[in-house]
């Protein structure tokens, strides 16, 4: 079931409208953290949050060129001393990895992925250095471990590392979590993924199937990310490409009349109001895709245009970012005013992109 889609005859913000967008969230967010986010002399749970929006922070320096985004990114790594976190499932632990990469790649200060290094090549539960499984959500004790498809956003770490290091094992160790999380849950009839075994075969009231919008978007904006530090001759490039074309195609028809898409992409009724997390991941990666070649222009160009111009619709005059789902694992009732830091981070990624496009 798809909505139907319509021209709401938005034009494309200059550059200098997107810039003022960007900095204008990025502020807000600033003024107003999360309460329970962590602070370099606290344990690290949940650093994924945080990190989510520094790597849109950082994607805004890239793009405009702004050195206040960057600066900011740096101090937030000082900050944190550069470490992975303790967070209980080793796939979230890539989420601050590749920002510090980032941050490498700018500044080439080998202090910032040292740390990172050290803790990929420590054997253990969570790591590809002791583990076949460490991609695995742990759950509990009580329950088998199993993969879940937000964990492909930490992929690009170690694509970013095998580049920076020249250490090809990295992205042996990328493909091989990336393959293992695609086979299972990719759903070749939808072209989607399914957020975790848990949801194969499941329906909902309305009898379809449950295919969440964040945990799409957490894979969708993951891809281009692995892509951009992917080598052209890499014999795995293909399939990477293969799986975005396909989900961009699908996402293109799941797109709603306002631009923006519903928490559960198979059942638009289940939940109808709009989410701006998912939303900003499909509005990043779909511009990437017609920035770098790989969408056509004239098919997916339309639809990046919607989406930005819904985005910024749903922002509040203090620049908080409205309908964003809270901490999840699937479709569920939200409320407009809810902008965790992560819904921040997929509107920065998805305003640089959009930046680049623009006149």
């Amino acid at each position: 079931m798809s909505l139907e889609r319509v021209n709401v005859g938005l034009t494309m913000m200059g550059k200098r409208e997107i810039l003022a967008a960007l900095r204008k969230v990025n502020s807000n967010q600033l003024d107003h953290p999360a309460p329970d986010a962590p602070a370099a002399a606290e344990p690290l749970h949940h650093i994924w949050m945080r990190v989510t929006w520094y790597t849109g922070v950082a994607a805004a320096w890239e793009a405009t060129g702004d050195a206040s985004f960057l600066k900011q990114s740096l101090a937030y790594g000082r900050e944190l001393h550069w470490q992975v976190g303790d967070d209980p499932d080793g796939p979230n632990r890539l989420f601050p990895i590749q920002l510090w990469a980032e941050l490498y790649l700018a500044k080439r200060d080998r202090a910032m992925i040292e740390p990172s290094i050290t803790w990929l090549a420590t054997p253990g539960p969570l790591t590809p250095a002791g583990s076949k499984l460490w991609y695995m959500d742990a759950q509990n004790a009580d329950t088998p471990p199993i993969p879940y498809v937000d964990s492909l956003y930490g992929a690009p770490a170690l694509a970013m590392l095998a580049e920076i290091t020249g250490n090809a094992e990295y992205r042996r160790a990328m493909d091989a979590f990336f393959d293992a999380v695609t086979t299972r849950l990719f759903d070749h009839e939808s072209g989607l993924y399914y957020r975790d075994p848990t949801f194969i075969g499941r329906k909902t009231p309305n009898g379809r199937k449950i295919l969440w919008s964040r945990g799409n978007g957490w894979a969708f904006a993951g891809i281009p990310r692995v892509l951009n530090y992917l080598p052209d001759q890499d014999r795995g490039r293909e399939r990477y490409l293969a799986i975005f074309r396909r989900m961009a195609l699908e996402l293109v028809r799941r797109q709603g009349a306002d631009g923006l898409w519903r928490m559960n992409l198979d059942d638009n009724d289940q939940f109808p109001n709009p989410e701006t997390s998912g939303s900003g991941f499909f509005c990043f990666g779909l511009a990437w895709g017609v920035n770098h070649g790989v969408l056509s222009r004239r098919e997916y160009f339309p639809a990046v245009e919607r989406a930005w111009g819904a985005l910024v619709r749903n922002l509040s005059p203090q620049g908080r970012i409205l309908w964003g789902q809270p901490e999840d694992s699937e479709p569920n009732p939200i409320v407009s005013d809810s902008t965790p830091e992560f819904v921040t981070g997929a509107f920065m990624l998805a305003g640089s992109e959009v930046y680049k496009l623009a006149p």
